[in-house]
């Protein structure tokens, strides 16, 4: 596999696949757009993802979950199964719109990513809104990486990865790391990114969006950005210069609203020298990978991350440096 590429792949869709689709297209899409008007639905959102934090989301009984804690934050230690390799790590940033989910809600994704990378993941329960801020979530990010090198991994041995509004956290602790002069993990991986939190309106799939209402996405932006310079890449990657980046794998839906901001991170990164695998699969909805316990294309997704991990681990040194300079 190339890492530097852009691929569409070609898997015929499967009928879990349309089914869902339907599904959220008939429900979460219309309950999104009729509850994110008020920030009162943020705070209700908020308590019931209190609520999903009690829940155990099950797993199979080969993966391993063990609590984790931080300074300011917790989270969980998940392995896929056994012969990991427990020098090597995956720090994963869960998505929710920076106001619900939890490391326990994103179980499907994490120990397959375990798998996908032969190595632990720890699932940092990072704080979010409507109680803390960006500010706050990113600290919890550069907080957690600090402590895994204090803990004795080398960056080169660290994969960051998130999706949604963790794929926002990805992008800009990549690049806080870097602007602040430190040390850069081997790789990124983010899935559906929300990367643009200008108050721009998404009109690509606007329609097509099996999930993500545009005018709730670009409003949950207003939120977030209320106070601060909405064009710092911090805030909005998408606006980012990404020279220096480690390489990157950008997985996203040919039919989500955030579709095409992932695309212009994947070519600002390129446009700075940095790796990018971008792939766009086929009516896919927003971080389909989640869906992996129903449907096949989800599955599939992280064949192809076990695959751009064992592309990035055989580029050259010299490549690898470049990218990290």
């Amino acid at each position: 596999m190339r890492v530097d590429q852009d691929v569409t792949p070609e898997y015929p869709l499967s009928w879990q696949a349309r089914a869902l689709t339907g599904l959220l297209r008939g429900t979460v899409k219309p309950a999104s757009s009729l509850l994110l008007r008020h920030p009162l639905a943020l705070a209700g959102a908020a308590r019931l993802g209190d609520l999903a934090r009690l829940v155990n989301v099950p797993h199979p009984a080969h993966v391993a979950v063990v609590p984790a804690t931080f300074s300011a934050c917790g989270g969980e230690w998940v392995r896929g199964g056994q012969g990991l390799d427990e020098r090597k790590v995956v720090l994963y940033f869960h998505g929710g719109g920076y106001f619900s989910c939890s490391p326990r809600t994103h179980r499907p994704i994490t120990w397959r990513l375990s798998v996908a990378a032969g190595r632990p993941v720890l699932a940092l329960d990072y704080r979010q809104g409507p109680v803390h801020r960006l500010a706050d979530s990113l600290a919890d990010a550069l907080d957690a990486y600090d402590c895994l090198l204090r803990r004795g991994h080398e960056p080169q041995d660290v994969i960051l990865a998130g999706d949604s509004a963790g794929g926002h956290l990805t992008l800009a602790t990549l690049l806080a790391l870097r602007d602040r002069g430190l040390p850069l993990p081997a790789a990124a991986i983010c899935l559906s990114p929300w990367a643009d939190l200008t108050d721009v309106p998404r009109r690509a799939n606007r329609w097509q969006d099996p999930m993500l209402p545009a005018g709730r996405v670009r409003w949950l932006a207003r939120r977030w950005t209320s106070g601060l310079d909405p064009w710092d890449p911090l805030v909005s990657p998408v606006h980012g210069d990404f020279t220096g980046l480690p390489p990157l794998m950008i997985v996203t839906g040919s039919t989500e609203v955030l579709r095409d901001e992932a695309w212009r991170v994947a070519q600002r990164a390129r446009l700075a020298g940095v790796p990018v695998r971008y792939e766009e699969w086929p009516r896919m909805p927003h971080v389909f990978p989640i869906l992996a316990d129903v449907v096949p294309e989800a599955r599939l997704a992280f064949r192809h991350i076990r695959q751009f991990l064992g592309a990035v681990a055989a580029m050259p040194e010299s490549m690898g440096d470049s990218a990290a300079a």
